[in-house]
């Protein structure tokens, strides 16, 4: 009898247990639901880029040598004309005192030449008056030949005076012909000095360009920052060898301000159509995770960014950085501002995804616009809303009959009944 007892207690705990489950199965809730809230919402393009500054200025050589000093180091503050590096300048040096010494040597014979001219100039002139002196006897010889000859038909002259008169006669004209010679060999003379005193004068003006080449090699050696600024970089060291025949080494990296800085991102051509120049940004790097950045967009490049059939476009961020905490390089979690609504009501966007179990694979005419879904006499009911701009979590409503507080289902806790799956034929 007392076992009997025992049983029946068992009998009705058990018992009271599986009433109390049921009714609690059957009461507990099978949605989850967010309520409408009124609020602001901004609608917000996101992307990574890279840190920069404004102005990076690549410090190279034009000339090739060893690294002799080294004057600064990464993070060195530098004005614009700063020596920051020199090259061994001894080759330098020596190829400017050989260009000193070609020069003189062509201005000592340019006066040579000078002084040649003036010479042959002389000598030009004496032979011209030789020229008279010959031409002048010529004509007294000639005088005198006449005169003997008419002598010697009238037979009043011998033959001996006649033929020493002859003789006189074609001495003289060779005394003028060997003087013209002299004459014109002095202009041939002349004319070739004139012409060496021009080479000259040209290998003077050779010498000074070749004087002014090695002297701006020399002044090469000496490293100058062009601008003022920071040192980013150093990518040599003393003793190295910097070969400047193709390209120019770039051996410091200077960023002209580090207070303001510039970010390249890269935005896909689905958004590159909402991004403005002025737009406010919001960034965070990982240096500094807990702070949020401000800057705005400055510039959106038309230049398309092809990657695997991918297309992006840059745009660029210009960003204060008074405090000098961002450095070069950083990566950049990058939130652009592309639009905002004040004091709306906003719709969870996970209301907007819900759709009841039974209907997950049925697509209606009417739920492809945009709608919602109440809980009414313990059963979803749609109700219709047209949306505006997101966030990512909340949408904005436009319209709909919806109002602010108003429960939306955004999450069935019933799983829908899967179908039965088809048995393959069975195996024998």
């Amino acid at each position: 009898m007392k076992k009997l007892l025992i049983v029946i207690v068992i009998i009705l705990i058990i018992g009271t247990i599986a009433f109390v489950s049921f009714k609690d199965k059957k009461n507990e809730p099978k949605f989850r639901t967010d309520k409408v809230m009124r609020g602001d919402i901004e609608a917000t393009v996101t992307a990574t880029g890279t840190v920069n500054p404004v102005t990076t200025v690549l410090v190279g050589t034009q000339i090739s040598g060893t690294i002799k000093n080294i004057y600064v180091d990464f993070n060195s503050p530098v004005n614009k004309g700063q020596v920051i590096a020199q090259i061994d300048d001894a080759q330098f040096t020596t190829k400017v005192r050989q260009a000193e010494a070609n020069l003189e040597s062509a201005k000592a014979n340019i006066e040579n030449a000078r002084a040649n001219i003036e010479n042959l100039k002389a000598r030009l002139n004496a032979s011209k008056a030789d020229i008279d002196k010959a031409r002048v006897a010529l004509t007294d010889v000639r005088t005198n030949l006449d005169r003997i000859k008419k002598l010697w038909e009238e037979r009043l002259a011998s033959q001996k005076d006649m033929d020493s008169s002859q003789n006189s006669y074609d001495s003289q004209i060779a005394q003028l012909k060997s003087t013209e010679a002299t004459h014109d060999s002095n202009i041939a003379q002349l004319n070739a000095a004139e012409a060496q005193y021009k080479t000259s004068l040209a290998q003077v003006k050779q010498s000074e360009a070749s004087l002014d080449t090695v002297r701006l090699d020399l002044e090469h050696t000496r490293i100058l920052s062009p601008v003022n600024g920071i040192v980013v970089s150093r990518n040599v060291d003393v003793g190295q060898t910097v070969a400047a025949s193709f390209q120019t080494p770039t051996l410091f990296n200077i960023a002209e301000d580090m207070t303001k800085m510039q970010i390249y991102s890269n935005i896909s051509e689905a958004d590159i159509g909402k991004i403005k120049v002025g737009q406010p940004v919001e960034f965070t790097v990982d240096a500094y995770p807990d702070t949020i950045f401000k800057g705005n967009v400055s510039e959106v490049r038309n230049a398309p960014i092809t990657i695997q059939n991918v297309v992006t476009y840059d745009v660029v961020v210009k960003v204060d950085n008074s405090e000098l905490r961002l450095k070069p390089g950083m990566t950049a979690n990058v939130s652009i501002s592309v639009s905002n609504r004040k004091d709306v009501l906003k719709i969870p966007n996970a209301a907007l995804r819900f759709k009841p179990p039974e209907m997950q694979d049925k697509v209606t005419a009417r739920e492809k616009d945009s709608g919602v879904w109440i809980i009414e006499d313990r059963k979803p009911k749609r109700i219709k809303a047209a949306t505006g701009i997101s966030d990512g979590n909340y949408t904005e409503l436009i319209s709909g009959d919806i109002k602010e507080g108003q429960e939306l289902i955004v999450e069935s806790l019933i799983k829908a009944k899967s179908q039965p799956q088809p048995r393959g034929p069975r195996m024998f």
